[in-house]
């Protein structure tokens, strides 16, 4: 053994902090497999189309552009594309024909990006397959206006707490 290296105590971990920890750890799994989740509904749609011009993070890309005019930084601050380069996407999405793309006339560094009519046709595809969603969830899903109220005030404390973790390196 390394004389440097003391052999410790085993460290008493309070009961309270290991629920937390396991209740913790299984909402950050939860929140990964959501959003890959998410990815396989929006894939499993444009396939039921037979479309295969568009993954899916790039019509999630689509959609959360809508019909603003931004850059592709405004648009990473937007939304969380988990493994997708987003300007890597906007690249393709322009060369696709789905993304209009222009300097800006104030900062000519910068360039605004727009959705085509083709993008806006895949942005309505994910729109629709979300409002059919809504149209069910609480029947098939159980989930209604409370539960999405309580767990959307709940995965915004997680955010802000996280922000902090990076803003004020705790």
């Amino acid at each position: 053994m390394n004389p440097k290296l003391k052999a410790s105590a085993p460290v008493a971990i309070d009961p309270q902090d290991e629920v937390i920890h396991n209740l913790y750890l299984e909402s950050v799994h939860l929140v990964e497999r959501l959003h890959r989740r998410l990815l396989d509904v929006i894939k499993d749609e444009f396939d039921r189309q037979g479309r295969d011009d568009i993954n899916a993070v790039q019509a999630l890309l689509l959609f959360n552009i809508g019909s603003s005019e931004l850059t592709a930084g405004e648009l990473r601050s937007r939304g969380y594309y988990m493994g997708s380069n987003v300007s890597y996407n906007v690249k393709k999405l322009v060369e696709l024909g789905f993304i209009n793309h222009a300097r800006s006339r104030i900062d000519r560094r910068s360039v605004r990006i727009s959705l085509t009519d083709k993008g806006t046709d895949v942005a309505e595809t994910v729109a629709k397959l979300y409002q059919r969603h809504v149209g069910s969830i609480h029947k098939v899903g159980g989930i209604g206006q409370d539960e999405f109220g309580q767990m959307n005030k709940l995965l915004q404390r997680l955010d802000r707490f996280w922000n902090d973790q990076i803003l004020y390196r705790l």
